[in-house]
């Protein structure tokens, strides 16, 4: 048995059938960490000596009978814009590399309560902005498909960590799609779940009305799972729902025979012509779903350069606002990339961000109310597969192409799928989306689609240091 590709869901059977140590898996995870991650850069603070103390605290509690919760003895990463008490939270830059966090983000502290044993802190573009930089004190995370290749962002080292075997799930956050970015540059599961269903207390901040907390795994099994662990209303968090709930895994297995599916297809043919490989493949699984007995159809909303066009106003405008001072202090201390890309904020007129929040408002609604006519929709997530993380021009342009920031705008939940790999062997994805708080039907439609398909069981080897 190879515990790197061990599913949650597995791994949690293994582990309360006393079929598995939680200290021999961590072990494995870790060996396997220390021969590899050296060619990924996926963790930016490996924290071996935790795990095991953590691994080792599961297991007694085991021998005792005493099961914590879902994540009993199960390894996972934290991006490094996530606290975790006692370590520094540097969002990977200079400015706050000595940034120790006093207390455990919302999420890390559900975490900890299920059993979860912590393996570090995971890369990320800087402040969750910056793009894959070489000008900062760590490395940026590579793709573990291709390590010539960008891993997708701004949850690089969550998406690279999870596809490389050295995690069963990290956290991400999401702003303009930055779970579901590396999600479908690495062929993992990665949600961006509804506005307010997971709390922010404890993350660093981007854009206030536009940030998510969500999850990358393997599987979508995997990753319903792992939001009903965080998910739930925190009143120390502004943004928190109260009608935030679990609940996630509720429909899996129900198949999809009678659902109703709409396809944003202009999105990533008309609106923005995506890379034939890519459009053939979320064609192609938009047919499988409908094999599968989903009533499938064309849908039309607004044209995908107004949905970006929202997104960006309002959140250059509040990142503009959390960075300020330290743009103003300290601007040689950011790396090029979000040093260029937060100043842009200090350009948005104030009308122009009031208009941008009463747009939202608009189009939201209309693309809610489409969802009496639809159960879930579907579209692209990126519009190529990962380009060379060594080409700057490549890695601009394929970034801006992606189908992702409409739904940071509505706050739906959205949902990045593997839908197989191009000729070189990257991956290509797709998004589900569904109504606010539907978590549980749009994991039922991608479990019945992964089901049916079975590329997550398809691992990158990583002893190839260049080659797909």
């Amino acid at each position: 048995m190879d515990l790197a590709w061990l599913t949650v869901a597995d791994a949690v059977g293994l582990l309360r059938g006393r079929k598995l140590s939680p200290v021999e898996y961590a072990k494995a995870l870790i060996d396997r960490i220390e021969r590899h991650d050296g060619k990924l850069n996926a963790f930016l603070r490996f924290t071996p000596d935790l795990a095991l103390e953590d691994a080792r605290r599961a297991e007694a509690e085991i021998m005792r009978g005493t099961w914590r919760g879902p994540l009993h003895g199960v390894p996972y990463g934290l991006k490094d814009i996530v606290d975790y008490a006692g370590l520094p939270t540097t969002a990977h830059s200079k400015i706050l590399r000595e940034n120790v966090a006093g207390a455990d983000a919302a999420v890390t502290q559900k975490l900890r309560a299920a059993g979860g044993v912590f393996m570090g802190k995971l890369s990320t573009h800087e402040f969750a902005i910056g793009g894959p930089s070489f000008d900062l004190p760590w490395p940026p995370a590579r793709n573990p498909w291709n390590r010539d290749h960008f891993c997708g962002g701004s949850s690089s080292g969550s998406g690279a960590a999870t596809a490389a075997g050295f995690l069963p799930a990290a956290i991400g956050t999401d702003t303009g799609g930055s779970v579901r970015n590396p999600a479908s540059m690495c062929g993992v599961v990665g949600i961006k779940p509804t506005y307010g269903l997971v709390s922010r207390r404890g993350v660093i901040p981007l854009a206030f009305s536009l940030d998510h907390v969500g999850a990358l795994t393997r599987t979508v099994h995997d990753n319903a799972l792992m939001v009903d662990i965080i998910a739930g209303h925190d009143p120390l968090d502004p943004g928190s729902s109260a009608h935030a709930k679990s609940g996630c895994t509720a429909e899996l297995g129900r198949g999809v025979e009678g659902l109703r599916i709409g396809v944003i297809r202009h999105f990533y043919t008309r609106d923005m012509e995506a890379d034939p490989e890519m459009t053939a493949g979320i064609d192609a699984a938009v047919r499988k779903l409908a094999d599968l007995g989903a009533k499938v159809r064309e849908i039309e909303t607004a044209p995908l350069g107004e949905w970006v066009a929202c997104n960006r106003t309002i959140l250059t405008s509040e990142a503009f606002a959390v960075h300020e001072n330290w743009m103003r202090e300290r601007p040689q201390d950011y790396g090029a990339l979000a040093r260029e890309r937060l100043m842009a904020g200090a350009f948005v007129r104030a009308a122009d961000y009031v208009n941008a929040t009463r747009l939202r408002r608009t189009m939201a609604d209309k693309f809610h109310a489409m969802f009496s006519a639809i159960d879930v929709a579907v579209t692209a997530s990126s519009m190529d597969p990962a380009c060379r993380i060594d080409d700057p021009k490549a890695i601009e342009y394929t970034y801006a192409r992606q189908a992702r920031a409409p739904f940071n705008v509505t706050g739906s939940p959205a949902l990045s799928v593997p839908v197989g790999f191009s000729q070189v062997g990257l991956p290509l994805s797709m998004q589900i989306i569904g109504k606010p708080f539907s978590e549980a039907l749009i994991y039922r439609v991608a479990h019945a689609y992964e089901q049916a398909t079975q590329w997550v069981e398809r691992h990158p080897a990583l002893e190839q240091d260049s080659k797909p």
